[in-house]
């Protein structure tokens, strides 16, 4: 008989890169690797990661507050609480918060495999600022490249 999990509030691992807060909601622990969620806060003026492309993985943001700029090919986009966008795969792409106020997103990503680089990433940062060179290392390591 299968099982529902409940994610309890602070009953998850929680990974930071700089100011950018991430809750691990799912790992893919729970789904056989299909699907990885976070909770993520992005504080106020911050920049997001270099424009990049995912070969192996869709990506889904949910904007529960604040607002949140995608940089879609040459194209920007705000998008505001209760809207939701769709990174298919290979789509070239970026995010940051411009804004004045923090953004908070639900974000999913199908496998689940690229938790892993947000925990590696959270490692690089630890050490200190990273090159562009190092960054995109990691994320070729995660079928990901920068643009």
């Amino acid at each position: 008989m299968a099982t529902i999990n409940l994610v309890a509030a602070g009953a998850t691992d929680t990974i930071r890169i700089g100011g950018i807060t991430m809750r691990v909601l799912e790992d893919g622990s729970r789904t056989d690797n299909r699907i990885g969620a976070f909770e993520i806060t992005v504080p106020p003026r911050t920049v997001g990661p270099p424009r990049h492309a995912h070969h192996m993985h869709d990506e889904t943001f949910l904007i529960i507050s604040g607002a949140v700029r995608f940089t879609v090919g040459d194209e920007a986009r705000d998008a505001f609480e209760g809207d939701y966008v769709v990174v298919p795969i290979d789509t070239p792409h970026t995010f940051a918060n411009p804004f004045d106020e923090p953004a908070v997103f639900f974000n999913s990503f199908t496998p689940a495999f690229y938790v892993n680089y947000f925990r590696e990433l959270e490692k690089l940062v630890a050490g200190g600022p990273p090159s562009g060179e190092q960054i995109a290392a990691v994320m070729a390591r995660y079928a990901t490249i920068t643009l």
